[in-house]
C-alpha cells in the first residue's frame, strides 16, 4: 500500500515521541500500524510524505542517483533576485558539509495560498516575503531551509508539494489517503 499524508506544522516525522519534545507524532494521526514513512520532513516543515508498506520504496525515492523530483514552495524574506534564483539553481552551495546540486528554481506570482500556519510565521512589517517553487533531486538535513538561507533569503514557511508528479493538491493539513495506481505511477514518474 501506498499513502499520501499532509504533515502539518509541529510534528515529527516519525511515530514515536523523542523525550522532552514539545513536538507531535505520527502516532497522533490514524495511519495503518504497518506502514513506514518513505523520507521525513522536519516537524518544522509541512507538505507531502508518503507511507508505505513495500521494502525497497525507499530507495527508489530517495537515493539521489535515481534523481527522483521532489518540488518544495517555501515562503522567504525579501525578494530574490535574478542572481540569487540562477545561485541555487546552478547547485554548488556549499552547506558546510555537503554542496548542492543543481535544481530548479523560480519566484511562485501570484503567492500560493494554503491554510494559516499555527503558528503563524513572524511577519515584519518593513520586510517584504516571497514564494520560491525549488525542484530538488536530493534530500539532505534541512537543505531547502539551508540553501535559502545561504542566498540571503531565510525560509519562513517551507511546503513539499510534489513527489515525482504526484502532488498534494487540496488533502487538507494531518489527512491521508490511500494512493490509486495511477496516483502510484505518478509518484514514481
Amino acid at each position: 500500500m501506498l499513502i499520501a499524508f499532509h504533515k502539518p506544522y509541529g510534528v515529527l516525522s516519525q511515530f514515536t515521541p523523542e523525550p522532552g519534545s514539545r513536538w507531535g507524532t505520527l502516532a497522533d494521526f490514524d495511519l495503518p500500524r504497518e506502514v513506514y514513512a518513505l523520507g521525513r520532513l522536519d516537524a518544522d516543515s509541512e507538505g507531502l510524505l508518503l507511507f508505505s508498506d513495500e521494502p525497497g520504496l525507499n530507495t527508489r525515492l530517495l537515493d539521489p542517483k535515481n534523481a527522483h523530483r521532489r518540488e518544495y514552495w517555501a515562503q522567504v524574506e525579501r525578494v530574490p533576485n535574478a542572481a540569487s534564483l540562477d545561485r541555487l539553481r546552478r547547485g554548488g552551495i556549499d552547506l558546510g558539509d555537503y554542496r548542492t546540486r543543481p535544481c530548479r528554481a523560480r519566484l511562485l506570482s501570484p503567492a500560493p495560498t494554503f491554510p494559516p500556519r499555527i503558528p503563524p510565521i513572524r511577519v515584519r512589517k518593513n520586510l517584504p516575503d516571497a514564494w520560491l517553487c525549488l525542484e530538488l533531486t536530493e534530500g539532505k538535513n534541512r537543505q531547502v531551509r539551508r540553501m535559502t538561507a545561504a542566498t540571503g533569503h531565510p525560509t519562513l514557511r517551507l511546503i513539499r508539494v510534489r513527489i515525482g508528479e504526484f502532488q498534494l493538491g487540496k488533502l487538507p493539513p494531518g489527512k491521508w489517503r490511500l494512493l490509486s495506481a495511477p496516483d502510484r505511477e505518478a509518484v514514481f514518474a
